[in-house]
C-alpha cells in the first residue's frame, strides 16, 4: 500500500466544490442554446473539426471561440498562480475571485442571447482547471473526469491482482468523480427552472470557496503551525 501524510480536510472540501462548479456549469452548457460542452475540450475540438469539413464555419467559429478561451482562462491562471503544485500560500484566492465574476458576467450576456456569455463561462473553466495541477504527487483535474476515471480503473485492477495501491489517489479522484456529478445533476435542475441564471450557482460557490481559502491563508499566516492540525 501506498502511503502519504494526512490529507488536510480543506484538500477535499475545496475539490469537491470546484467539481461541483464545473459540472453544473458543463450542465448549462449542454442544455443551452448551442448545446456545447463548456468545462472541458474534447468533444469541442471534434466539432470544431466536423463542422469545418462540413462548411459550417459559423458552428466552426464558436466551436474555436470556446477553445481559445478555455485557453485564455489557462494562461490567466497561470499568471496569477506561477505555480504547479497545490499548497497554502498561493494565489487562489484571486483566482476563484477572477473565475466568480467571470461567472456572474457570463449570467448577465447569456441573458441577452450574447454568445459571449458561453465564452466566458469556458474562460472560467479554463481558470479553474489550470488552478491545480498536483497535490501529493497526483494530477488533478476539477472540470472533467476522463483522467480520473482512468485512474479509478486502474486502481481496481490493481485491487484484483493484489498490487499496491495509491488510496489518497482513490479517495480524492472519487471525491472530485462524485463532485461533478452532483454539479451535473444541480445545473440541470437549475437550468429546467431558472435558465441561465443557474450559474449564479457555481459563480457564488467559487466565490465563497474563494473567501474560505483566504480566510484560511490568513489564519495560517497569522498561525503557522495550525494548519498542520487541519486534517
Amino acid at each position: 500500500m501506498l502511503r502519504h501524510h494526512p490529507t488536510p480536510n480543506w484538500v477535499y472540501f475545496g475539490g469537491m466544490a470546484l467539481a461541483v462548479t464545473a459540472g453544473s456549469i458543463n450542465a448549462v452548457g449542454f442544455l443551452g442554446q448551442h448545446h456545447q460542452a463548456l468545462s472541458h475540450l474534447t468533444g469541442t475540438v471534434t466539432v470544431l473539426g466536423l463542422e469545418l469539413a462540413r462548411a459550417h464555419y459559423g458552428v466552426a467559429g464558436h466551436a474555436l471561440a470556446i477553445l481559445l478561451a478555455f485557453f485564455a482562462g489557462c494562461v490567466v491562471s497561470g499568471a496569477v498562480i506561477r505555480q504547479g503544485s497545490l499548497r497554502l500560500g498561493r494565489r487562489y484566492g484571486v483566482a476563484l475571485a477572477l473565475e466568480s465574476a467571470a461567472l456572474l458576467l457570463s449570467v448577465y450576456f447569456l441573458r441577452r442571447g450574447a454568445n459571449l456569455g458561453d465564452y466566458l463561462a469556458a474562460m472560467a473553466c479554463g481558470l479553474q482547471n489550470a488552478m491545480v495541477t498536483t497535490y501529493s504527487g497526483s494530477t488533478m483535474r476539477t472540470t472533467h473526469i476522463t483522467g480520473m476515471v482512468t485512474d479509478l480503473g486502474i486502481a481496481c485492477g490493481h485491487l484484483l491482482r493484489g498490487t499496491a495501491v495509491d488510496w489518497f489517489r482513490f479517495r480524492i479522484y472519487g471525491v472530485l468523480f462524485l463532485g461533478f456529478f452532483a454539479g451535473g445533476l444541480i445545473g440541470t435542475l437549475g437550468y429546467h427552472r431558472f435558465g441561465y441564471d443557474t450559474l449564479l450557482f457555481p459563480a457564488v460557490l467559487s466565490g465563497v470557496t474563494g473567501i474560505g481559502y483566504t480566510v484560511m491563508k490568513h489564519f495560517e499566516r497569522r498561525h503557522p503551525h495550525a494548519t498542520d492540525r487541519i486534517a
